[in-house]
């Protein structure tokens, strides 16, 4: 099941992944991505800085899905 997560603003991979509880803080961001596979969209993604958009679908095996929806949009 996709959970729908809501951001009003921009929001990086990494602070999405801090946001979520999936890490403690944004400097673990590099480390969790380099060690778990984490698909947006189907592709792997290793960027913490990685701009996640509108529809964006987030996928962590230990964790489950996310789609991203921008309330200004």
């Amino acid at each position: 099941m996709v959970q729908d997560i809501s951001v009003e603003d921009e929001i990086t991979l990494g602070q999405f992944l801090k946001n979520e509880g999936v890490i403690g803080t944004g400097g673990q961001a590099k480390w969790f991505l380099q060690d778990e596979e984490v698909l947006i969209n189907g592709e792997r993604e290793t960027r913490r800085g990685k701009k996640l958009h509108d529809g964006d679908l987030i996928e962590i095996p230990s964790e489950g899905q996310f789609r991203i929806n921008h309330l200004s949009e």
